[in-house]
């Protein structure tokens, strides 16, 4: 039977096996982990991390798709059904160690990304098909940094899995998507590090992201730009600088000086 796919929610139906196999061997699923998939849909990749022994807990936010995928799995003492949406889903319900595999919409991610990243009890890796561009994005390099590709990295080690051509969803998307892979650092990046007061700062430097670090963090900090000068010249970042071409240790830098100085 084949099932309507909404536009307002993103649906885009996957069935390529090869990309489905591909997410469940990102996330090294084994036999008895427990794997949390947001928006099952039809229940492709379900099946497939069914298949490889994992606990699923499928969280599904459409009400119309319920029915079809607890007809398709009833009976499978390791599929667990859940009407909710992952913007209000108690993580720490899930065990320890938990894992994320997901075909999630394109208008979800950078929401999904911030809310496991700073969620109290995180899962041990997210794999995630998401649009290739927003993928790209969150791996970027120093020149091209944005608050999301800072974000997901001071949290996770961050890599790009295969390209999934746009034709190879039903209906298909208008753009290519791809696998990003988010694996969870066994200790903290900067462990001396309050994460709001880095991402504070992170915020005020891209608050005006077109102008030099000197004019947008000045503005964004509401500091007097000798002041910003000062700050900058103690962390050795160039007041020329875009916020876009600093990397994480630069940030880590400016809020050490900034830590200093308000001291």
């Amino acid at each position: 039977m084949v099932v309507e796919t909404k536009k307002s929610l993103g649906q885009h139906w996957l069935h390529d096996p090869a990309t489905l196999q591909a997410m469940v061997d990102a996330a090294d699923v084994q036999p008895g982990q427990t794997v949390l998939e947001i928006g099952p849909g039809t229940g492709t990749l379900t099946e497939y991390l069914l298949a490889a022994g994992a606990r699923v807990v499928a969280l599904e936010f459409d009400q119309d798709l319920l029915p079809g995928l607890q007809n398709r799995f009833e009976g499978d003492a390791n599929f667990s059904l859940v009407h909710g949406d992952i913007r209000t889903f108690n993580l720490i319900e899930l065990p320890a160690g938990y894992k994320v595999v997901a075909n999630i919409p394109y208008y979800l991610t950078s929401n999904l990304v911030q809310l496991l990243s700073e969620s109290s009890s995180p899962p041990a890796c997210a794999v995630l098909l998401i649009q290739k561009e927003v993928a790209e994005r969150a791996c970027a390099q120093p020149g091209n940094m944005s608050i999301l590709s800072i974000t997901t990295q001071f949290y996770w080690q961050a890599s790009l899995g295969p390209l999934v051509p746009a034709a190879l969803f039903t209906p298909p998307p208008k753009v290519d998507s791809q696998i990003l892979i988010l694996q969870g650092r066994p200790e903290p990046l900067f462990p001396d590090v309050e994460p709001r007061a880095f991402f504070r700062l992170v915020k005020a430097g891209f608050s005006q992201k077109r102008k030099t670090l000197l004019n947008s963090l000045s503005g964004g900090l509401n500091l007097d730009k000798v002041t910003t000068n000062q700050l900058l010249s103690r962390a050795e970042v160039p007041p020329t600088s875009r916020p876009q071409s600093l990397t994480l240790q630069d940030w880590y830098r400016l809020l050490r000086a900034q830590s200093t100085a308000n001291r």
